[in-house]
């Protein structure tokens, strides 16, 4: 797999449209913003997935995260301005917040026991009255199963 020149502006235009609206966007939005054939942002997806940039829906090649964002809806959903949207772990909910600068609400369960539970962020400041964040997998091993981490 070769790097692209193109493939900073797939990532910088994938991150624009998440940011802008929570989610990532599909690849013929990528291909129809940058004006380039869908296969050549098949390829840049999967040159991204390859350095750990997003990660890839196994059947089809959408994307599946985009760092902290998820594309589609998971136990994590993080509610800030201007929008509402997914994380794909509490660390990646919690990072939303951080991307954006703003206040946000995560609303989760325990991963224990299942309790629903709230996450507030204030001024890049954690509270909560319930529960610990806790990591079932160490972040050096992440990206053994980043779907499942």
């Amino acid at each position: 797999m070769t790097n692209n020149a193109f493939d900073p502006r797939v990532r910088g235009f994938i991150y624009q449209a998440a940011l802008g609206r929570g989610f990532p966007p599909l690849m013929t939005e990528v291909a129809d913003h940058l004006g380039l054939p869908q296969e050549e942002v098949r390829g840049a997806f999967k040159r991204l997935a390859g350095g750990r940039v997003i990660v890839l829906q196994g059947d089809n090649d959408e994307i599946l995260m985009a760092n902290p964002f998820s594309a589609v809806p998971t136990p994590f959903l993080v509610q800030a301005e201007p929008y509402s949207c997914y994380g794909n772990c509490i660390w990646d909910a919690m990072g939303i917040p951080a991307m954006l600068n703003q206040d946000a609400t995560i609303r989760a369960g325990c991963g224990d026991c299942g309790t629903a539970m709230e996450v507030h962020i204030q001024g890049g400041q954690v509270h909560g009255d319930q529960g610990v964040l806790h990591f079932a997998v160490p972040a050096l091993h992440w990206w053994d199963d980043i779907v499942f981490s």
